[in-house]
């Protein structure tokens, strides 16, 4: 996916609160020709501390939902049955709960569901008086941030290519997780 032909900086740290986007927005004064990106996307603020104005806003479709068709539904309740993660009764679907799994699909006599991509979050590609910048925001109760820190970084990886960039400056997400 990524071709890496482009050095990356990555600040990060086991933990949150230790500085990583302060010492990035350092960094970004100091080195002319770079793209910027905040790979917190759970909790981004490089935004804010470089006052960036957002040029593209873009979906992200993180996870599969569960989606009723009404018209085919008797509300026989063998999704119900079925749904280990309780997101799913025959008046009501909880996309936060729903894990995607397809077990109320398939359990539907009357195939009435069906698994449809579902946005759980946004990413933004900005400009900054210190370059441009790509950052997220991933929905509360969304999974699958890993998936949108690796979008920030091909955006991020995209645009250094196109403007022939000399480095790529990631202000890492806190924790190990991501």
């Amino acid at each position: 996916m990524f071709t890496h032909k482009i050095p990356q900086i990555s600040v990060l740290s086991g933990k949150g609160g230790t500085g990583k986007t302060t010492l990035t927005a350092s960094f970004s004064a100091l080195e002319p020709e770079k793209v910027i990106a905040d790979c917190d996307v759970d909790a981004a603020n490089l935004h804010i501390v470089l006052k960036a104005r957002d040029k593209e806003t873009i979906d992200f479709p993180g996870a599969k939902v569960a989606v009723r068709d009404a018209e085919k539904c008797q509300k026989i309740g063998e999704c119900e049955r079925v749904c280990r993660f309780d997101a799913i009764t025959v008046d009501s679907i909880s996309h936060t709960k729903c894990e995607g799994c397809g077990m109320c699909v398939l359990a539907c006599p009357n195939q009435a569901l069906r698994l449809e991509p579902y946005v759980c979050g946004q990413y933004y590609v900005a400009e900054t008086s210190y370059g441009p910048l790509v950052h997220a925001h991933l929905f509360a109760g969304a999974e699958n941030s890993g998936r949108l820190v690796t979008q920030v970084r091909k955006k991020a990886e995209d645009i250094a290519l196109a403007d022939g960039a000399e480095v790529i400056l990631i202000d890492g997400p806190p924790g190990i997780g991501c």
